[in-house]
């Protein structure tokens, strides 16, 4: 019974450790796209660093990417920015493989 255990107990940590780096890629996804947007708003340095954490702050409000895609769509919508909302996803995609290279470094 100690080896199941002992399984049941890596498999548990496993997955805590796997759910942390995908919560931490995500959240650095969402500052590196609040940055992207942020230039593409013309926003710069503090104003920009308070735009990205807008944008991390957006992805508490429902499960999924969809809050934060609405928040930046929203905004790109205010601020008279044309990207289409394919070319938007594309860039969250983009920039959630970024983020996981960077946190595995």
């Amino acid at each position: 019974m100690t080896q199941f255990e002992d399984r049941e107990r890596a498999y548990e940590a496993r997955f805590a450790h796997d759910e942390e780096l995908r919560f931490k890629s995500l959240a650095r996804r969402n500052k590196l796209l609040g940055l992207w947007a942020a230039e593409k708003l013309g926003r710069e340095g503090e104003a920009a660093e308070a735009y990205a954490k807008e944008v991390v702050r957006s992805d508490f409000a429902e499960p999924g990417d969809e809050d934060v895609f609405r928040k930046v769509r929203g905004d790109f919508n205010t601020g008279g920015v044309t990207i289409g909302d394919d070319e938007l996803r594309l860039k969250m995609r983009e920039l959630l493989v970024e983020a996981a290279d960077q946190l595995a470094k």
